[in-house]
């Protein structure tokens, strides 16, 4: 294996580096790279007629991605992340400190560290195209930039740097251009090499007109102070370290001389490496990245069904979103089947939920060519003998689900693939009613189905594997996030709410109000408190699936019993349409033994409800790989990003080792 970084002296004194972090698909910042690049800086320093210095990579669509992420994630002590970056900054001020000039060649990804190599060089010149995009997006992964770009890019820009780097803002070439950030631009034909050469020129001979202007940063308090409310609001009022000590190092910094401020940079790069929530954000990147792609999550070597026509049958609240999401991002004709009285008022909620989609930019195409491919019908047409795939999403009751199956077994071929879009019946217990069962799985969408990534695909017992692969290619047609689960109640994201739901119900009935309920786990970064969540999805579902699952909750029981389903629902739940709670369901609270519990308390009583839940999913293969538990709790409920899911987070505060002496990810 080469060197990373290979120097060659070309014709006129110029160095041209090249750079390729050999095997994998982008460079990024590894331990290997580090020494790579600090032994080549010393050895230029020993080399003598240089003119110039041009770093260019060898990778197609990939300058520098950053630091690589599996490194950062398992740095322990703030000593080991002090000395990585000791090192980097250490080459950094020897390669600024050299007596001739030193280009950053850029095409496609150029972000993070990378931009942190390019800011220390004397100029940036980039070339256009889709890949090449600039940026240092660490805020967004919990961390902040700790390879000097606090410090170097609002010194080179100003006072838009902090929104930059607050916001993670990733800038194609021509608006890093705009902003300063790059000082040349080549076309996306152009030939990036010999433009760079050129700017060597251009700079030794004092002809390049650089805008390096001195920036007032007089009103940085004010400023910053502005910035932090900024993040306050982005966040709910949560202190999550990332952002915070981005700014404090970016207003701290710019007070003092370049050298002191990178001394800043290290000391808050060292605190926040370490906290859950950088920790907890890397993971949700890499669990991201897992399911970003869910051709990806198929059986090695499998060819899909191709997908010509889908059918949607029920045309009510899930049967339309599931409609828009086909119809929207595929040119697939979609035939959806329900009562006739029906028909019309699914047509009209789904061109007002598209147009609104236009009136965002959101649609690439007029409303009218998406509608087209929309057919809405009463009967089982002959139109249903060449569907490749149904989604069934009728009425929550297995007789009808039933008499639906059998009906529909009769008129489609039998290579159709059909899948339930059921929250809580077996599909197991559905698939006695599908010929050749094999073909027959689950794909539980989360509502609204246009508005959430999530999707369950779920295997029961007789399903196939190429029904659930087939099923994960229609995932990725319709850009959805799955996950794949074996059939369970609840299946993997309900399976963790109703435990959860259980003790937010406990907790209620032993004397803590909803609004200390609710208001803990809005601290802790949920999008929306327990019992707000039960009354915007209906008080009566949680009450139908406890009691399917033979458990009685006195207090939903006594809710739902006095007609109140939901605000939303039946005008009338926990909550007036103030968003305050209604008086008059105080009375129908049960009473248990008092228990006043502090909101951490109440915070770690539902985590540990949900981790248990999980652990037991794992315990019995419902889920064969523990990332698709806290991806479905991130992208199916909203659970904080910065936690990295449940049960990351029960990693990373030690819960695991309480409750079961080991940590869920080895």
């Amino acid at each position: 294996m080469g060197k990373i970084f290979d120097l060659k002296a070309e014709d006129g004194g110029i160095g041209v580096v090249t750079f390729d972090v050999a095997g994998d698909a982008m460079n990024t910042w590894t331990d290997k790279a580090f020494l790579s690049f600090d032994e080549l800086i010393d050895e230029l320093g020993k080399t003598h007629g240089i003119k110039g210095l041009i770093f260019i990579s060898g990778k197609p669509d990939n300058f520098f991605a950053g630091a690589n992420l599996k490194m950062i994630a398992e740095i322990e002590k703030a000593e080991e992340a002090r000395n990585m970056l000791n090192l980097f900054h250490g080459s950094f001020a020897k390669l600024n400190a050299f007596d001739f000039p030193s280009i950053a060649a850029i095409h496609g990804y150029c972000l993070g560290g990378g931009l942190e190599f390019a800011l220390a060089c004397t100029a940036r010149i980039a070339r256009e195209g889709k890949s090449t995009l600039i940026g240092l997006p660490e805020c967004n992964v919990g961390l902040f930039p700790g390879g000097g770009g606090t410090q170097r890019l609002p010194r080179l820009v100003g006072y838009p740097a902090l929104e930059m780097i607050l916001k993670g803002t990733m800038m194609p070439a021509a608006k890093a251009y705009e902003a300063g950030v790059v000082d040349r631009l080549v076309p996306a034909d152009g030939d990036l090499l010999a433009e760079a050469k050129k700017l060597v020129l251009e700079i030794n001979a004092g002809t390049a007109g650089l805008k390096r202007p001195t920036h007032d940063f007089s009103e940085i308090d004010a400023v910053a102070e502005m910035a932090r409310q900024g993040i306050l609001k982005a966040t709910k009022g949560r202190y999550i370290p990332g952002p915070f000590l981005a700014l404090k190092s970016i207003h701290e910094g710019i007070k003092v001389s370049l050298e002191e401020g990178l001394k800043k940079e290290i000391d808050n790069f060292a605190e926040v490496v370490l906290t859950p929530q950088a920790k907890g954000s890397i993971n949700t990147f890499f669990i991201k990245g897992m399911t970003d792609k869910p051709k990806a999550m198929m059986t090695k070597g499998f060819q899909p069904k191709p997908l010509n026509k889908i059918a949607v049958l029920g045309f009510g609240t899930m049967g339309r979103g599931i409609a828009i999401d086909i119809i929207r991002n595929t040119q697939v004709p979609v035939l959806v089947k329900d009562i006739p009285e029906a028909l019309e008022p699914g047509k009209t909620f789904v061109r007002k939920i598209l147009d609104g989609m236009a009136e965002k930019k959101r649609l690439k195409e007029p409303v009218d060519a998406v509608m087209n491919r929309l057919t809405a019908v009463s009967e089982y047409t002959d139109a249903f003998k060449d569907v490749d795939l149904i989604i069934e999403a009728v009425f929550e009751d297995i007789k009808v689900k039933q008499q639906v199956y059998e009906e529909l077994c009769k008129v489609v071929k039998d290579d159709c693939v059909i899948a339930s879009n059921t929250s809580s019946i077996p599909i197991t217990a559905m698939a006695k009613y599908v010929t050749h069962p094999e073909r027959f799985g689950g794909v539980h969408f989360f509502s609204p189905v246009w508005l959430m990534q999530l999707v369950e695909v779920i295997k029961g017992e007789q399903t196939g594997q190429d029904a659930i692969d087939n099923l994960l290619n229609f995932s990725a047609l319709i850009r959805k996030r799955p996950i794949v689960c074996r059939d369970n109640a609840g299946f993997v994201v309900n399976a963790l709410l109703f435990p959860m739901l259980i003790e937010t119900f406990r907790y209620l009935e032993e004397g803590n109000v909803i609004e200390k309920i609710d208001k803990a786990m809005l601290d802790f970064g949920m999008p929306v408190g327990p019992i707000r969540l039960t009354d915007e999805v209906g008080i009566d579902i949680p009450y139908k699936i406890f009691k399917g699952m033979g458990i009685r909750q006195e207090t939903l029981a006594n809710v739902v019993e006095s007609g109140r389903m939901g605000l939303k629902k039946s005008g009338k739940g926990f909550f007036l349409k103030d968003g305050s709670v209604d008086p008059e369901v105080l009375p129908l609270i049960a009473k248990r033994q008092p228990r006043d519990l502090t909101p951490e308390q109440i915070q770690d009583g539902l985590l540990e409800a949900m981790v248990k839940t999980g652990k037991d999913l794992l315990d019995r293969k419902v889920v064969d790989d523990v990332r698709m538990i806290d991806v479905g709790m991130i992208w199916g409920v909203g659970f904080p990003a910065d936690k990295g899911g449940p049960m990351k987070w029960a990693d990373l505060t030690g819960v695991s080792k309480k409750l079961f002496g080991e940590n869920f990810y080895k």
